[in-house]
């Protein structure tokens, strides 16, 4: 795929992919402000939100990567039986399984240190794993689309798929964590 490096070129590719994202965005900020009395009421989970979220684009990002990597190498497949990106996706999960349950420590160790703590440990850790879980299968999901849509639409997936994944897992970030805290309290 050749790419034309020009001002208009990239204002062309990237201008509608920003403002739809700055939307995004700001659907984040909309459904974050209705989880406000919850937020208050268990510090705990006010630390988990910025840590939950920013993870979850994190591992969305790699994965991003990755598959951009593998697409310039001329090496991926969007076959689902495909080994690579089977492991990637894999390895995705994962990395969610070995970083979540150290996220919920560290929230709850940190609002322990700092405030008072209205949440019992394990279900700090409970709520972090298992929304961190759901939130890599749908990082995976949602990197494997995007990459694909840039891949038709012949679009540098290193200009649109992190932004658009890590923008994506914010609002799911606050989706999912807050749907997970409504699961186990």
């Amino acid at each position: 795929m050749a790419t034309d490096w020009t001002v208009s070129a990239i204002t062309r590719a990237m201008l509608p992919v920003l403002l739809a994202l700055t939307l995004v965005e700001v659907g984040s900020g909309l459904v974050l402000g209705q989880f406000e009395a919850q937020l208050l009421q268990y510090p705990t989970l006010l630390a988990l939100v910025p840590v939950t979220i920013g993870t979850a684009g994190n591992l969305g990002s790699i994965l991003a990567a990755r598959l951009s990597t593998s697409f310039h190498l001329g090496t991926l497949s969007f076959d689902p039986a495909d080994e690579h990106l089977a492991g990637n996706a894999v390895a995705t999960l994962a990395l969610a399984l070995s970083i979540f349950p150290l996220v919920g420590i560290g929230a709850w160790g940190l609002t322990a240190l700092f405030g008072s703590v209205q949440l019992a440990p394990g279900t700090v850790v409970a709520i972090a794993l298992s929304s961190g879980v759901a939130l890599a299968v749908l990082a995976v999901a949602v990197t494997v689309s995007v990459t694909y849509v840039a891949y038709r639409f012949s679009l540098d997936p290193d200009d649109v798929v992190i932004p658009v994944v890590t923008n994506t897992c914010d609002v799911l970030g606050v989706v999912v964590l807050f749907a997970t805290v409504q699961v186990f309290l």
